[in-house]
């Protein structure tokens, strides 16, 4: 009956690496890991690029619209009646800029049944005023859809 230090003395292999290099062909070429390494150096360097680029972009987008505003304007309240959307607005904006906010109203079905511009030229920061919204049939809402200079 052979053991397994019979194997060994005989000059069996025992499962063990006995050589400092792995099989050929197991773990594919040396050129192929180095071709991978550039590959992965690549695309991080550009994966890094696209990133700063998103960032930049998201950055210039958020100060114009949030911080390049000089007029902005929020609804208070608004009543109904059935041709007209009375609407309480409050604008906040720098002194001596002048501008306008839009409002729509639209009816039971969504469809929009008023729009309109609203000049806000007085010299305040804080300007509280309430205005009327012609609508063509009974409008449910009203909207501010934005203030603008100008």
């Amino acid at each position: 009956m052979s053991t397994a230090n019979d194997q060994q003395s005989e000059g069996r292999p025992t499962g063990q690496p006995t050589g400092s290099r792995p099989p050929a062909g197991r773990y594919g070429r040396a050129a192929d890991a180095e071709a991978d390494r550039r590959a992965d150096r690549t695309l991080k360097i550009v994966g890094s690029v696209l990133g700063a680029v998103l960032i930049a972009v998201v950055a210039w987008f958020g100060f114009y619209h949030v911080g390049g505003s000089e007029i902005s304007g929020q609804m208070i309240t608004f009543k109904t009646a059935e041709d007209s959307v009375r609407v309480e607005l409050e604008v906040f904006k720098d002194e001596g800029v002048t501008g306008y906010c839009t409002v729509r109203s639209q009816a039971e079905t969504g469809a929009e049944v008023g729009r309109a511009d609203f000049r806000f030229d007085e010299d305040s920061t804080r300007v509280h005023k309430t205005v009327t919204l012609r609508t063509t049939s009974r409008g449910t809402t009203a909207e501010l859809l934005g203030c603008h200079t100008g």
